[in-house]
């Protein structure tokens, strides 16, 4: 089935994405594409004739997630063609070829060819792409142009070198390697033309980011200078990887980088940080998030902890649970150790934590966080704060302040959604605030 013909039969796509913020920009770009050649893209669960699975494969969780929602979309639409793309596809294209229904699966250096190899037709057996992952850096070749009223995501980079001995997505994404300065801004300008007033830095290592001379610092002040573009956000960043010039644009009002640092702590021992080889150690880690505190006013600091590193006693789990609590984080994520084959940790002789203790140091974590959060949002009640507003949901607008707060404001009886409005934060609702409107933004 040729592109002509696909745009005459109205078929129906659906391109699920499990995972990351990188997996949802990429497939973003795919759901543009399939848009502009004629499919209608409807959200997974609806009937379809073509079904794109973006998946993860950071755990093993994640990768029992990944084979559930094909088989519950092949269950849904036996007889669609089914495709698998990503990072479970790099590393496990075996596995997903055991269930039946799957027509194509594509690892991480295809995915964006994906519809150049679908056809009228579902394959007796699967066809598997899985190429070697490129060393250099990269163009994406479509940008779309299709209306879209929220913030949006920007893939600038893929891939890491860190090698930290628990990680498994170096050998799924490959070696670190950056976008094309002018096709990066292609999309960025193009997603300004649509009406995204707000987007989200997203790539495996986005601090390592560097094209042509130019680096993260250089890629901020670059998003800042588009006059539709009210804010830039980085979703996730290595602590070794922040240059201070980064902290200067987040504490300056009048630049577009929002006030938010997501940096990944992983443990709070340095015996612990030493067997994950990660690149600080807890006193440099300290150091850095109270400089960055005092530098930007108003800052929300948040971070990654894994629980439950093969080695990791009692003592050191209360170490990390005590430097989350005096350190000036506003939330966690938590989440447990997973086994993965190829991994470095994997070939040391260290003792595993149960799997059952794992998920008792989460819960211990996620209350701990919960109750930082809460505090995060006490200390703004009564503040002002600008809010970009996202589609109507139970009564009211809600959306982020600048430092991540997740609040509504009640229904004016207008369309305000994707406006820039000044609030004064109300009571606390769960993990959201409530706001009222003070005037524009």
């Amino acid at each position: 089935m040729d592109g002509s013909s696909r745009k005459k039969s109205g078929l129906r796509a659906v391109v699920h994405t499990l995972g990351c913020r990188l997996n949802q920009s990429e497939s973003q770009i795919l759901r543009d594409r399939l848009a502009v050649e004629g499919y209608r893209v409807v959200p997974f669960g609806e009937r379809a004739d073509l079904g794109i699975i973006n998946t993860c494969t950071v755990t093993r969780e994640a990768d029992g997630k990944c084979r559930k929602a094909v088989r519950q979309f092949i269950r849904q639409n036996p007889e669609a063609f089914t495709a698998v793309i990503g990072c479970y596809s790099q590393m496990g294209a075996a596995e997903i070829a055991e269930i039946p229904g799957v027509d194509l699966i594509v690892g991480n250096q295809d995915k964006f060819a994906v519809l150049e190899h679908l056809h009228a037709g579902k394959n007796a057996e699967p066809v598997i792409l899985r190429e070697r992952i490129s060393r250099e850096d990269f163009s994406l070749t479509f940008v779309g142009d299709l209306p879209f009223d929220k913030r949006a995501n920007l893939k600038v980079q893929d891939g890491c070198d860190f090698m930290c001995s628990f990680c498994i997505i170096p050998f799924a994404r490959g070696q670190a390697r950056s976008r094309a300065w002018e096709n990066m801004l292609e999309e960025a300008r193009a997603a300004a033309r649509r009406g995204i007033r707000e987007l989200v830095l997203t790539g495996v290592n986005v601090g390592t980011y560097s094209n042509g001379g130019k680096g993260i610092v250089a890629l901020v002040d670059a998003l800042d200078a588009i006059p539709e573009l009210l804010r830039v956000r980085i979703s996730s960043i290595e602590p070794t990887t922040v240059p201070e010039a980064l902290l200067d644009r987040m504490a300056d009002p009048g630049h577009s980088l929002l006030p938010f640092l997501h940096l990944p702590l992983q443990a709070g021992s340095d015996r612990i940080l030493g067997l994950m080889r990660r690149k600080y150690s807890i006193h440099e880690y300290r150091a850095f998030a109270r400089e960055a505190v005092r530098r930007v006013p108003g800052l929300c600091l948040g971070t990654d902890i894994m629980v439950g590193f093969p080695g990791e006693t009692e003592a050191e789990f209360a170490e990390t649970c005590a430097q989350f609590l005096e350190l000036p984080f506003a939330y966690t994520h938590a989440f447990p150790y997973s086994e993965r084959e190829g991994t470095l940790v994997m070939k040391r002789d260290l003792p595993p934590v149960p799997v059952a203790e794992r998920s008792r140091r989460c819960v211990r974590l996620r209350s701990l966080s919960a109750r930082k959060r809460r505090t995060f949002m006490e200390a703004h009640q009564g503040r002002e704060a600008l809010v970009l507003l996202e589609d109507p949901r139970d009564g009211g607008f809600p959306g982020y302040t600048a430092n991540y707060i997740r609040v509504r404001v009640p229904d004016p009886g207008t369309d305000i959604r994707n406006r820039l409005f000044r609030v004064r934060l109300g009571e606390i609702r769960a993990d959201w605030m409530e706001a009222e409107i003070i005037g524009p933004g």
